[in-house]
């Protein structure tokens, strides 16, 4: 898997940040600032993320939360701003540090959250942030297994065989993490709060981009024997 890094997020525009409005459906508002750590990607819970630690501020941020064992925000950096959700990240290990302070860690996505306020006094960034939980119902066992045939498939097209966590975390965030899918799409994934609603978006995404997916190896393999992809 390849290693993530601050640098490869947008640059985050600091004017245009401000008061969120409060979701109606929350859970509780952190007593603490959240370090955050926007980045080009969207972290889903349950899902891994190994990162390369290089700028300062993020050495800083990080050297914190590992003296602390306190999590950080994983949040996408778009255009302009940040995205309203974003999702936690518990330090699962540091796997290499290097005389300048770098390090590669590697961290696991743990909770939602909805960015409320943010927060300049530190080198690094911090939010006011509420957690948000999903709503009871569970998806359909024919949904549930729909998606895992589609996502299956997928996996077959690249020889990558399916592995399903036995944890307690959503299969859609799985599905979806496991693959590099479109950033708006994992974002809107990320922000629903049902899981028949996600699993369902999943198998809508899914049915779309397997017929794309199957056209372009066929076309592959047909240029890849003749030189041509007629």
């Amino acid at each position: 898997m390849p290693r993530r890094t601050a640098s490869q997020g947008r640059a985050y525009n600091r004017r245009n940040h401000g008061r969120r409005a409060v979701p109606e459906k929350t859970e509780f508002l952190l007593s603490s600032l959240l370090p955050l750590f926007p980045l080009d990607l969207v972290l889903f819970p349950g899902t891994p993320l190994p990162l390369h630690i290089f700028e300062p501020r993020y050495k800083e941020m990080i050297n914190e939360c590992l003296n602390e064992k306190k999590l950080f925000g994983v949040i996408r950096a778009q255009e302009k701003d940040l995205a309203d959700i974003g999702c936690t990240a518990e330090i699962l290990a540091v796997t290499k540090t290097y005389e300048d302070g770098r390090m590669d860690i590697v961290t696991q996505g743990r909770e939602r959250f909805e960015l409320v306020v943010v927060n300049e006094e530190r080198t690094f960034l911090r939010g006011e942030v509420l957690y948000v939980t999903d709503e009871p119902e569970r998806a359909s066992a024919a949904d549930v297994a729909h998606a895992l045939d589609l996502h299956k498939q997928i996996l077959a097209l690249a020889n990558a065989e399916q592995d399903v966590p036995s944890d307690d975390t959503p299969l859609s965030y799985h599905l979806a993490g496991s693959l590099p899918l479109d950033l708006d799409f994992k974002q809107q994934l990320l922000a629903t709060r049902s899981e028949p609603q996600r699993i369902q978006t999943v198998i809508g995404y899914f049915e779309k981009i397997l017929p794309n997916l199957r056209r372009a190896i066929h076309i592959r393999k047909k240029a890849g024997g003749n030189g041509h992809s007629h």
